[in-house]
């Protein structure tokens, strides 16, 4: 079910009907609102394709039946078996739909499995496997590194009430409709104590309006346009396209990938808010970044923040020297890439990052502090304008990777860029700065707002009139400018 359809409006508006409407008393209302949104997860997740269910459902069985056998119990190896035993499923449900193509792609000649009797290169992907699997590996790490004690809201239970709940809680975590199929991942330890009995009186109706706008209006209007635009960056219509045509498609889907993603991320956020939950910032206007540790630091936080802290970290983060440092940013950026999609463009995606996240650690170590007096000079802010350009360029040139799905093909368009032919298409020039623009004005008012905020001026204290305005023309664009409905991006991953 798309956020962005009617049949999804109507099914949220029964939903927050019966999540605020419906009579009980206290305890029971808990229950039944847990309850009823756990159900309504699986209706969302089950519209389209009703087989899912199966795989969402045995996910959650295996990550709270290993919860519920590690709280309570004080035997580290038991505690152990139990965690080793959920993550190994975990990754292996992940594995056998997400990658089973590729290892038989790779490994495997068609004569060796085309006599079972069916294609193993066709295997369906569970939409938002990647994101539901993650959240279960966070839910088993976080219990087994809190000891027998449990984590806040979700503590042993003393009896089968209370098992009862620890399952409904942990099936609910799981499940939760607005961040199910693409985030933002949130961990266990962020979640849990946040179940608990919820009123219509309590929304943060401000920040849910606000991010639903924000959210729908990037989607609908940014994103949805400039899929169009960006469709020509396919093999082989870029072949002998001018040389800025070439780069406008490049800006363009760099543009319309953060709006997509980011799109989806505030909507997520919004609908969180109307039932009560928070939800962790995925973006903080990450083409603002001056490296691309910064740009990590700001694009899909919850991806970023989950691999630091259940990847990195047990690898030995920074704490093996300088080469094991290195070693580990770049096998973490690896799976991360690879954890995008089932293709070696991936995991080259995610290998460049890794490298260049290595490189910056070396320059820095070597010459960061020239680098920070510099900018600290009058003119620093030229070199900081030089670093948010550099990297915006660099991460829309890594974009290619995802667009193009074979090396062979993103070769031949930086070769047909490097070539650089003559002409002009006007009305791709006008639709990339129509719809760009938006994303530019969004990172620029993020990064001046907070300045605005600390001057005492006419501008400071109409900020609140300004951003209203700003909201009512986005409404405005939704109703009237939307682009042709479509998925959204992170769905394949």
């Amino acid at each position: 079910m798309l956020f962005n359809s009617w049949t999804f409006f109507a099914f949220l508006i029964l939903t927050l009907v019966g999540y605020y409407v419906v009579p009980f008393s206290k305890d029971s209302r808990i229950v039944f609102q847990v309850g009823l949104l756990t159900v309504a997860s699986y209706i969302f997740y089950a519209w389209h394709t009703p087989w899912l269910v199966v795989i969402l459902a045995t996910s959650t069985l295996v990550n709270a039946y290993a919860t519920l056998r590690m709280l309570g119990t004080i035997e580290p190896a038991i505690r152990k078996q139990w965690l080793i035993t959920a993550v190994i499923i975990n990754l292996g449900l992940l594995a056998f739909f997400k990658y089973a193509a590729l290892f038989v792609r790779t490994f495997m000649p068609g004569s060796w499995w085309s006599h079972w009797g069916f294609d193993l290169t066709q295997i369906p992907l569970p939409v938002g496997i990647s994101f539901f699997t993650f959240q279960g590996i966070s839910l088993v790490v976080d219990v087994y590194r809190a000891d027998a004690r449990g984590i806040d809201g979700l503590a042993p239970p003393a009896n089968r009430t209370e098992f009862r709940s620890t399952f409904l809680r942990t099936a609910f975590f799981k499940a939760f409709f607005p961040q199910l199929v693409a985030g933002p991942i949130v961990k266990a330890h962020e979640f849990m104590h946040q179940i608990a009995l919820k009123s219509f009186a309590n929304v943060q109706w401000a920040l849910a309006v606000r991010s639903l706008v924000l959210g729908y209006f990037l989607k609908m209007v940014v994103g949805d346009n400039l899929k169009e635009a960006t469709a020509a960056l396919s093999y082989p219509t870029f072949i002998d396209m001018p040389g800025i045509n070439l780069l406008l498609l490049l800006y363009a889907y760099s543009f319309r990938i953060f709006a997509d993603f980011a799109g989806y991320s505030l909507i997520a956020i919004g609908l969180a808010h109307l039932f009560g939950y928070k939800l962790p910032t995925n973006f903080n206007y990450p083409y603002l970044s001056h490296s691309i540790t910064e740009f990590w630091r700001r694009w899909h936080i919850s991806l970023s923040t989950w691999l630091k802290e259940y990847l990195y970290f047990p690898l030995g983060g920074n704490r093996r020297g300088v080469l094991g440092t290195y070693g580990n940013l770049i096998i973490v950026m690896l799976l991360g890439g690879l954890w995008h999609g089932a293709a070696w463009s991936y995991m080259a995606w995610g290998g460049a990052h890794g490298l260049l996240l290595a490189a910056e650690r070396l320059f820095n170590n070597s010459f960061g502090g020239h680098l920070a007096t510099c900018r600290q000079g009058r003119f620093g802010w030229i070199i900081g304008a030089a670093q948010v350009f550099l990297t915006f360029n660099v991460v829309s040139l890594l974009w290619l990777l995802f667009q193009l799905p074979r090396m062979d093909q993103v070769i031949l368009y930086l070769r047909e860029l490097s070539s650089w032919k003559p002409g002009f298409t006007p009305q791709l020039a006008y639709v990339v700065f129509v719809f760009g623009l938006p994303v530019v004005l969004y990172h620029f008012w993020g990064r001046f707002r907070t300045q605005l905020q600390a001057v005492r001026s006419e501008w400071s204290s109409n900020l609140g009139v300004i951003e209203d305005l700003a909201y009512a023309v986005m409404l405005f664009l939704i109703v009237t400018n939307s682009g042709s409905p479509g998925e959204f991006i992170y769905f394949q991953f």
